[in-house]
């Protein structure tokens, strides 16, 4: 039974944040993120603060959905909603856009097995690099818009994650006994539990000939100087999409950097977003391009010690 809820006599009828969800598809998470940083739903608090939505906010939440299926990106989405001429979306053609919608459609399928297939056309005709540039890291984004605004968005961005961890694990595990360059121990940051972007930027840096210390998602830092140093490691690469904890930033990465013994870098929109604040620590950002990040990588442990 749908929940709803009156504040006053004479109100409208206003309805939880669980019961828009359960009505539109939208998970909590993403209408409060659409709340905070785009505006486009206002919910009202009751006295108790928790969020309450009217009729009228559940139809544009409707609306935003609508929009986004046309191909109205997130951020356009508001001025739309305002009556302001929006350029229309670009539909990328040729054959990695084709590509990606193959194995798009497998995964909204739920299909390994046609996933499977696809993937290993691709790898037979074209380099690991180039298949992760033009296919992988694309998906992976749509992904992630999806995970915001289609009720299986979550199921589909998990299943792919642990169809590409499979892959590239076994992969990385195979070739990292032959590597002989700089070791390097690769982490997800604290809070961030999504590993795919981690594993890519793993699979290119051992095509580079760097040795690998793999230890995956949720990694707190307190235990990474140890492990460098133990482990006779060169350099320290953490990973994330995630906004970080003020306290990471300001406490335990400079820790981590006063400790480790060795070179600390952030990679993924995480080091974007919050740059200054990395720099600030005294860690590296190398940004969220794969390869431009690897390049800053190999020119900073190039560098005789001081």
């Amino acid at each position: 039974m749908l929940e709803r809820r009156n504040t006053e006599p004479g109100d409208a009828e206003l309805y939880p944040i669980r019961t828009v969800s359960t009505l539109t598809g939208v998970n909590p998470i993403t209408l409060r993120a659409w709340e905070r940083r785009y505006g486009l739903v206002k919910p009202t608090r009751t006295a108790s603060g928790h969020r309450v939505y009217t009729r009228a906010d559940i139809d544009t939440v409707h609306r935003i959905l609508a929009l986004m299926e046309n191909g109205i990106a997130i951020g356009r989405v508001r001025d739309a909603l305002s009556g302001k001429a929006v350029p229309a979306p670009v539909v990328e053609k040729g054959p990695w856009a084709e590509q990606r919608a193959r194995m798009a459609s497998a995964i909204a399928q739920f299909d390994e097995n046609r996933l499977e297939e696809v993937y290993g056309e691709l790898l037979a005709l074209h380099p690991i690099e180039r298949v992760t540039r033009e296919v992988l890291l694309p998906l992976l984004a749509d992904l992630g818009e999806r995970w915001r605004t289609h009720a299986g968005g979550i199921a589909e961005e998990h299943f792919f994650a642990v169809y590409l961890r499979n892959k590239l694990g076994a992969r990385i595990h195979h070739r990292n006994r032959s590597a002989a360059g700089p070791k390097l121990l690769v982490a997800c940051l604290p809070g961030e539990h999504h590993e795919v972007g981690l594993l890519l930027f793993a699979l290119a840096a051992h095509e580079k000939g760097y040795r690998l210390v793999l230890f995956g998602a949720n990694m707190p830092l307190a235990g990474l100087g140890y492990a460098a140093r133990r482990a006779q490691a060169d350099a320290i690469v953490l990973s994330g999409s995630i906004e970080p904890e003020t306290a990471l930033l300001e406490q335990e990465l400079p820790r981590l950097v006063r400790t480790a013994g060795v070179p600390v870098f952030v990679g993924g929109r995480s080091s974007v977003s919050r740059r200054d604040e990395i720099v600030a620590a005294g860690a590296g950002p190398l940004g969220s391009d794969i390869a431009a990040g690897l390049r800053r990588l190999g020119e900073t442990l190039s560098q005789p010690a001081r």
